[in-house]
């Protein structure tokens, strides 16, 4: 694998690879739960209305999410006219950019070489893989925090430099205003710190000097202003109740309380140890192998692995510290720890108990595609309950089998090829064709059930084109994959008041309104004679309530009235 990083026009091959890697699949799915489609909605809201400075949800505020990502989105579609392409061209350009900066942090702090292993590196982690290929904002957040830490470490390990800095800065308040925790960056300040009082003593060929970083305060402001600014002057100048609960709700309950206390995602402290064992496959099997050279040379005082490791250590306390816990949290870590892990790789890859290792794990892949495309295609009780389970029909286990069983004969076929001497050659491409399997085999063809396509396709066909649609206890994908403008009552609102809200609606004109409502929300006044089932999507079954269907005199109530999902993300 060395050999081949140094020769320029296999370096062209393999960013032709992961770029085509990590674009398989744009524009072949709709958004998906939970994250995708919230954010799409918002950011079509947006293009639609004019009104891009509050992210709505249907009717409703949306203030769990600063709008930037949805900026991002809303100004993506303004250019190529395509929601399918538009929702994941962030998260694509957010992946290449943080490839590069691991590339150059590498290339600056080691040599190039070691910029390509950490670009090799972290495409061969899984969890880098399924956020570059999903429309969440921590793709985002993670190109911003890494930015923010390569400026910083241009700073602290190169030279003075104040442009880094007010970049590094800047970043790290434009990731904060994209989601909460870009100041993240800023903790690589204490390792220096700790660093530089243990070294100062031994005349070290460069300590950089602390005075300078004084500029990361205004870039920091600046950056968060991006954001802040418009809503403050929002705040300023029309400072309505609507717009003052939305500021509170998002700069104190979903910050400071939603990290001290967590409502949600609660989580014991060690459950880190496990995302990292599962999500960082194939890395983490490497970290036993990795962690005695690392040591070695935090003794040695090294700033480049000082910053590194410890920067990330911290991230990771402070995330644990958290009773709310939930897998991406941890992601910025990623980039750093394959910038850390890189220079130790080409030496460790020539010992056979690494390699064996990342043998053995291509090899369970391998197994795993074949046992489970079997099953699929021979129709097995096991595979009939997977789908039944995700309300999906019988006629994906054709599709789905073949392109699992294809791909594990590639993956058969590339095992016994490179076997123990090619190890790290076939890690990569182990990733690479499961990520090209996901986005051109897999989600496309679950797209239609796991996206709520073809139930909404069902409602339009039912209720015809002329008919008035409204939602009662929906979801967002509902109004977002609708045919038609959907009437909704909130999303956040008691059910009970929700069926409150829509009820005069219905009574103005019965015979040409309809109500979609998830099945446990279906108040007791419906005449369920008269309404339809048109199926399940989403673990969550659905009914269309015609006007005439609705008692208005009758005054029944919908037992545990709450909403069917909050923010996940």
């Amino acid at each position: 694998m060395t050999r081949l990083l140094l020769r320029p026009h296999w370096r062209v091959l393999i960013c032709l690879a992961l770029l085509l890697t990590l674009a398989a699949g744009i524009g072949l799915r709709s958004p998906s739960p939970p994250d995708e489609p919230r954010f799409v909605l918002a950011a079509r809201d947006m293009v639609d209305s004019g009104q891009w400075l509050l992210p709505h949800r249907g009717s409703e505020l949306y203030a769990e999410k600063p709008p930037v990502f949805m900026w991002m989105q809303a100004a993506t579609y303004s250019v190529v006219r395509n929601w399918n392409l538009a929702f994941l061209i962030p998260s694509l350009l957010a992946a290449l950019a943080t490839l590069w900066l691991c590339w150059d942090l590498g290339r600056r702090l080691w040599c190039r070489r070691v910029g390509w292993w950490a670009v090799l590196a972290l495409i061969s982690c899984l969890q880098f893989g399924l956020m570059a290929k999903r429309a969440q904002i921590d793709m985002v957040l993670v190109a911003l925090t890494t930015l923010s830490l390569w400026g910083l470490l241009r700073h602290l390990l190169e030279r003075p430099n104040t442009r880094a800095l007010w970049l590094a800065g800047f970043a790290a308040g434009l990731g904060t205003v994209t989601k909460g925790v870009g100041f993240l960056p800023l903790l690589v300040l204490l390792p220096w710190a700790l660093w530089r009082w243990q070294v100062r003593a031994r005349s070290p060929a460069y300590v950089a000097p602390a005075r300078p970083l004084i500029w990361l305060l205004p870039a920091f402001l600046l950056g968060t202003a991006v954001w802040l600014g418009p809503l403050g002057i929002a705040l300023a100048t029309a400072p309505t109740p609507e717009l003052q609960a939305y500021a509170h709700e998002l700069l104190f309950k979903q910050t400071g309380t939603r990290y001290a206390s967590a409502w949600h995602h609660v989580q014991p402290a060690w459950y880190y140890l496990q995302v990292m064992a599962t999500l960082w496959l194939p890395g983490s099997l490497l970290l036993p192998a990795l962690a005695p050279g690392w040591w070695r040379r935090l003794r040695r005082m090294d700033a480049r692995w000082w910053l590194l490791l410890g920067w990330a250590l911290l991230v990771l306390l402070f995330f644990s510290a958290s009773p709310g816990k939930r897998e991406v949290y941890i992601f910025p870590m990623l980039p750093a720890l394959c910038v850390a892990a890189a220079p130790l790789l080409p030496g460790l890859l020539r010992r056979p108990g690494p390699r064996g290792v990342l043998l053995a794990y291509a090899a369970v892949v391998t197994v795993t595609m074949l046992v489970i495309g079997v099953h699929l295609l021979a129709g097995s009780p096991w595979a009939h309950a997977q789908l039944a389970r995700r309300a999906m029909p019988d006629n994906l286990l054709v599709p789905l089998g073949a392109w699992l069983l294809t791909s594990c004969l590639v993956m058969a076929a590339l095992v016994m090829w490179l076997r123990r001497r090619g190890a790290a050659m076939l890690t990569v491409l182990t990733s690479l064709l499961l990520w090209n399997l996901y986005g051109w085999g897999l989600m496309p063809a679950l797209d239609p059930y796991s996206s709520a396509t073809a139930v909404m396709q069902r409602v339009g066909e039912r209720i015809g084109p002329q008919a008035e649609l409204g939602a009662v206890a929906w979801r967002e994908q509902n109004l977002l994959q609708a045919d038609r403008p959907v009437t909704d009552f909130g999303f956040k609102r008691d059910w009970n008041d929700q069926w409150h809200s829509a009820a005069p609606w219905l009574a103005q004109a019965p015979h040409s309104r309809w109500l979609l409502v998830a099945e446990p929300a279906l108040s007791p006044c419906v005449d369920r004679t008269q309404s339809v089932s048109i199926g399940s999507a989403n673990r969550n079954h659905w009914w269309l309530v015609p006007g005439t269907a609705l008692d208005m005199q009758c005054h029944a109530t919908v037992v545990g009235g709450r909403p069917l999902g909050d923010d996940a993300d």
